[in-house]
């Protein structure tokens, strides 16, 4: 079946029809085909045309040439799978608007100025020629100089650009962590508090086990128990109060990490938004040499821009660069380079600040709103990850629940689904939304 109107190439109409046909059963195996003289006759078409279409199917292995034959299905649908067809059409469908949006899903649009970024986007994408390249499969240039100069000025980070590798995320930069480090390692971390990590680490037949942790964070301790190779810290929430860890602590995990010969995987996640105090400087700026510090954008700046940066010790580096001829590079070129002339610019460090101040608000707000709609509840304050977990005095029916929330327009952290405990993350909502959702919250519980 042809249609001289159409705009496809006419051999390729013919291409088309007779896979389908084979395909559908139409055809089956050695049926024998039009020969090129025939079906061209019969659809008024050149030899050439016919010749194109054919020879196409029998690069692809649907029908073959026989000498002095003729041409014949060459291969068998009869038995094979049923296709699976979508009933639903999807292409219109839009993501699901919450009037009330307590997830981790995404960032208060008033701190990020889109069109700053769009205009250094748009600035990469000019000059074409960044773009007909692969890019460096340890991370663009550009971007590990402004990142090394960024990490040095708001976390401490002590490094060089050469010791600095890019990925596509936080997990992305793990994976390749893992590979330098070897497998069937023994992890000590604290429990629920990174699940990616936990899948990579098992990916790589690693025997995770869980610290004790007091007030303060890790205990040397429950590391002595467990003496693991590596250690994963968040030092920004830790502890059994989620606070930031002290140096005395960090220097204790340190001290431990050289002696037992263990590195620390550090994640500093959102490290640069605490705004309650002045940020402690990283665990990395203590000791450069058995440290593996992890930064991230992804609430920095914007969800979508899936960059993350990892700092390696110079052993781990000779490593990577023993096997870089067999890496590609895991992050987008334009947006790495992108990022590198926001950093420059300076527009980071403001947006930053405007940050700061935004979530300060926002989370005195949640924390207000819960302390007046779940009196007497505990409560777990997280700083940098932006959300409050809030303890209900007594277990509820979450099915249930979930499902009047939904109903409403409100959503919840999705990592907290206890019957137990509830999760407001104040990253995304506007902070006049905030009183009523968890108000809402609060009512629905009550009547359920």
């Amino acid at each position: 079946m042809i249609d001289k109107n159409d705009r496809k190439p006419l051999y390729r109409q013919i291409y088309h029809s007779v896979r389908q046909a084979i395909e559908n059963g139409s055809l089956r195996i050695n049926d024998r085909l039009p020969s090129i003289r025939a079906l061209s006759g019969s659809l008024s078409l050149s030899k050439t045309t016919v010749i194109a279409a054919y020879d196409q199917l029998c690069a692809e292995g649907y029908i073959s040439n026989r000498p002095k034959s003729g041409y014949f299905v060459a291969a068998d649908f009869e038995n094979r799978p049923m296709l699976a067809e979508s009933s639903n059409d999807y292409s219109n469908k839009e993501n699901k608007y919450y009037e009330y949006d307590f997830s981790t899903k995404s960032i208060d649009s008033s701190v990020i100025d889109l069109a700053v970024w769009r205009k250094e986007i748009k600035n990469i994408i000019n000059r074409s020629y960044l773009l007909t390249s692969y890019g460096d499969a340890q991370g663009e240039e550009a971007l590990r100089h402004a990142l090394q100069k960024y990490a040095l000025g708001i976390r401490s980070v002590n490094s060089n650009m050469s010791n600095i590798i890019v990925g596509a995320g936080t997990q992305a930069v793990l994976y390749l962590l893992c590979s330098l480090l070897g497998i069937k390692k023994r992890v000590a971390m604290q429990k629920s508090s990174f699940v990616q990590s936990e899948f990579v680490f098992r990916s790589f037949g690693y025997e995770i086990s869980y610290f004790e942790s007091d007030e303060y964070g890790v205990t040397v301790s429950s590391l002595e128990k467990i003496k693991p190779d590596i250690i994963l810290v968040n030092p920004n929430f830790s502890g059994n109060r989620g606070i930031n860890m002290p140096v005395t602590r960090r220097l204790e995990i340190i001290s431990w990490a050289a002696d037992n010969d263990a590195y620390i995987i550090e994640d500093d996640f959102n490290g640069e938004l605490r705004y309650s105090s002045h940020p402690i400087p990283c665990v990395q700026y203590y000791d450069p040499e058995h440290t593996v510090y992890i930064g991230s954008f992804s609430k920095v700046l914007l969800p979508s821009v899936r960059i993350s940066y990892m700092v390696l010790p110079d052993r781990l580096m000779k490593e990577f660069y023993v096997h870089k001829p067999q890496i590609n590079q895991i992050a987008s070129k334009t947006e790495q380079l992108a990022l590198a002339g926001y950093l420059n610019s300076g527009k980071m460090d403001s947006h930053i600040r405007r940050a700061r101040r935004v979530y300060l608000e926002k989370s005195r707000q949640t924390l207000e709103s819960i302390n007046n709609y779940f009196p007497g509840a505990e409560q777990k304050f997280n700083e940098t990850a932006m959300f409050v977990a809030v303890r209900l005095n007594s277990p509820v029916d979450r099915t249930a629940i979930d499902k009047k929330l939904e109903e409403n327009g409100i959503r919840l952290m999705s990592s907290i689904k206890s019957d137990r405990e509830l999760g407001f993350c104040f990253s995304g909502i506007p902070v006049k939304k905030i009183d009523e959702g968890v108000r809402l919250v609060s009512e629905i519980i009550s009547e359920l």
